[in-house]
């Protein structure tokens, strides 16, 4: 049993969830070295136990039967002859969660869940709409990367961000253990590593105090108080001001450049006074932005910013002299926004299989730099 109270085989969800000691304790009668050849195999080679043809044949038959069951694929999507590929995953106990693999020619990112559902409750957002179920463990999280990672071969996985479906600060202890993981077992540089947060503000505090220099992207959508209470409900908990103070700490200690993230919504969020509002919250902590057109999201009757106006309240923070760069949303057609394949499967209309989208350039750069 997990300290979620859910119970497993092998009392945890994920291969990935035993420690070295506890793999080492599952070959009992194996010589020692073993379990460090298993935990290899699991890791940096992302090999499930019957394809582990370094051990012998009756070790991988015995650890295919005493390993957890992992992840298994509900449906995976696809687009632009493969470059994003979205992935529903069915958890061990029936939860469902989503991760997204995306290639462009210069990197290659997987975004990952970090939680079954999501308690923040923003209103334009399909997880947010589903509610909460539970926290992913370490291993759930670090699983969606190594799978994602060999979907990638023979192209290398160079960054993961946190910005699937959950809140990752809400999940902390089993988020920076699986960052632990990844950047320690799985060799990816911490500042190619982007955890994202709706305005946890201990969260950012506590990750302030953290050694690995990762990457923090802040979900704003709105700067005035007003807005983002009906936006973004944890802003009536955490106001602008403290988010702000949290930033400004987490900047101060890191040495790391912040994200902001910006869902332009149509008539909403995206007229000249939203730029104005969101250029002074930017502007004192030498932010980031991000835009992205919003993903239709049913329960939601609303759209995104349409491209013309997308490229003036670009300009406007431009302007004001803020970095900006406009995410292109990819995939509508294959319910690549956050929590819309769940949601599917939940309906029973969420079918296993491929489809095609056209291309989408995921970003169009006003000025150099990434999040």
């Amino acid at each position: 049993m997990t300290e979620d109270g859910h119970r497993y085989r092998g009392g945890v969800p994920s291969p990935f969830d035993l420690s070295l000691d506890e793999l080492a304790g599952l070959l009992d009668g194996e010589p020692s070295f073993r379990a460090r050849q298993v935990w290899d195999g699991l890791h940096r080679r992302g090999l499930r136990p019957e394809e582990m043809t370094d051990l012998p044949l009756g070790l991988r038959e015995r650890l295919a039967e005493a390993l957890p069951p992992g992840l298994t694929a509900v449906a995976c999507r696809s687009s632009d002859e493969g470059s994003t590929q979205k992935w529903l995953w069915r958890l061990a106990d029936g939860s469902q969660v989503e991760s997204v693999l995306m290639r462009y020619e210069d990197r290659v990112t997987v975004c990952v869940s970090s939680q079954a559902g999501c308690a923040m409750g923003c209103t334009f957002c399909a997880t947010g709409q589903g509610g909460f179920e539970r926290h992913l463990t370490t291993g759930e999280i670090v699983e969606q990367v190594v799978r994602a990672r060999r979907a990638a071969a023979p192209d290398r996985l160079t960054n993961v961000v946190f910005m699937g479906m959950g809140e990752p600060l809400a999940n902390y202890d089993r988020v920076w253990s699986a960052v632990r993981r990844i950047h320690d077992e799985l060799g990816l540089s911490a500042r190619r590593l982007t955890l994202s947060t709706v305005g946890v503000v201990p969260g950012i505090d506590r990750l302030a105090t953290e050694d690995l220099p990762v990457t923090l992207a802040v979900s704003l959508h709105a700067a005035n108080d007003t807005l983002r209470d009906q936006l973004v409900p944890l802003n009536r908990r955490y106001p602008l001001a403290e988010l702000a103070a949290a930033c400004r700490r987490y900047v101060a200690a890191s040495g790391r450049r912040l994200s902001l993230e910006w869902a332009l919504i149509d008539g909403v969020n995206d007229r000249p006074s939203d730029a104005a509002e969101l250029a002074a919250f930017a502007r004192p902590l030498r932010a980031h932005v991000n835009l992205i057109p919003l993903n239709p999201t049913p329960g939601y009757p609303v759209r995104g910013t349409p491209r013309a106006r997308v490229g003036a309240f670009r300009r406007h923070l431009e302007h004001a002299g803020v970095a900006v760069t406009v995410r292109d949303t990819r995939g509508n057609d294959i319910d690549a926004a956050c929590g819309q394949l769940a949601a599917r499967a939940a309906d029973g209309t969420t079918t296993s299989g491929r489809r095609h989208l056209g291309r989408v350039t995921m970003r169009h750069a006003a000025r150099p730099g990434r999040p």
